[in-house]
């Protein structure tokens, strides 16, 4: 077992892990993410340009070619990790059995599960421009798949995806738009946890009268308005807490005071912090 706190070459030039959308630098970094997103990985990561990155950039050219046959007579996918994580020496025999595990029960998802399960991921990055745009895909695919009879996961799959379609375009603040994923994922799968977010997005750009009478087209989800009003209360008082608001509060005062040169330098500030927060969440 090789044990050292660097293995290999530090790369000039990085490797892109598609279906993570993560560029690695070195082995520790590729390991890393192997094993934390053994789950999401498939038989896609097996290719020659992740090969020849670990020959040529990293200088293991061994390594190279051992898993240069896995790729051309199609190994197994947890043969061709476990070659890799066990090379480097950075994981005990524990760790590794759990992830030869985790890549054995991935094997038995769909494509379209898997997939969704990477677009997953760039949401709790806050990368919801690239998020919806996979959801788009994972829908487009699904829907191709059943034209041709091809055989698709369950109805709560599909309403997972337009379920976290709907998340990611309410992290834009997208809302009306969030609620129509969510509607039509609760008509897929009538369940509380759709129904739930359908009546938060709504209450967040309907205004009161128009909420109320949506409401109405839904009275099974009574209980869970009543909830809702009480979490947004909660919020209020909470907002009212935080830095931010008591920042605004001090504004207001600087503006009232007639300090205005202090009032727009600080607001000037406050948007610079918001364009990039957006520029972030809006970049691929």
């Amino acid at each position: 077992m090789r044990a050292s706190i660097c293995v290999g070459n530090y790369a000039k030039t990085p490797y892109v892990i598609d279906e993570l959308g993560v560029s690695v630098y070195c082995m520790e970094e590729l390991c890393y993410l192997l094993k934390e997103n053994a789950f999401l990985l498939d038989i896609s990561l097996m290719k020659d340009a992740l090969v020849n990155w670990i020959g040529r950039e990293c200088g293991l050219t061994e390594l190279a070619h051992a898993l240069h046959p896995m790729v051309h007579r199609q190994g197994s996918l947890s043969a061709f990790v476990l070659t890799i994580l066990r090379y480097t020496g950075l994981y005990d025999g524990t760790l590794l059995d759990n992830v030869e595990e985790v890549l054995k029960r991935g094997s038995g998802l769909s494509s379209i599960e898997r997939r969704k399960g990477q677009v997953d991921c760039l949401i709790e990055r806050g990368k919801y421009v690239s998020a919806i745009k996979g959801y788009n895909h994972l829908l487009s695919k699904w829907q191709e798949d059943e034209r041709s009879g091809k055989k698709v996961p369950g109805n709560n799959i599909y309403a997972a995806i337009l379920h976290n379609k709907g998340i990611a375009l309410c992290g834009m603040m997208r809302y009306e738009k969030g609620a129509e994923c969510f509607r039509e994922a609760y008509e897929a799968e009538p369940v509380a946890e759709h129904l739930s977010a359908l009546m938060a997005a709504s209450r967040l750009y309907l205004d009161d009268q128009e909420y109320v009478s949506f409401l109405q087209h839904y009275p099974e989800g009574y209980d869970i308005s009543l909830e809702l009003e009480r979490q947004l209360e909660q919020c209020k008082e909470l907002w009212k807490q935080q830095p931010e608001y008591l920042l605004l509060e001090e504004r207001k005062e600087s503006h009232n005071s007639n300090e205005v040169q202090r009032y727009y330098k600080e607001s000037d500030r406050i948007m610079k912090s918001i364009r990039t927060q957006y520029r972030f969440h809006i970049s691929e």
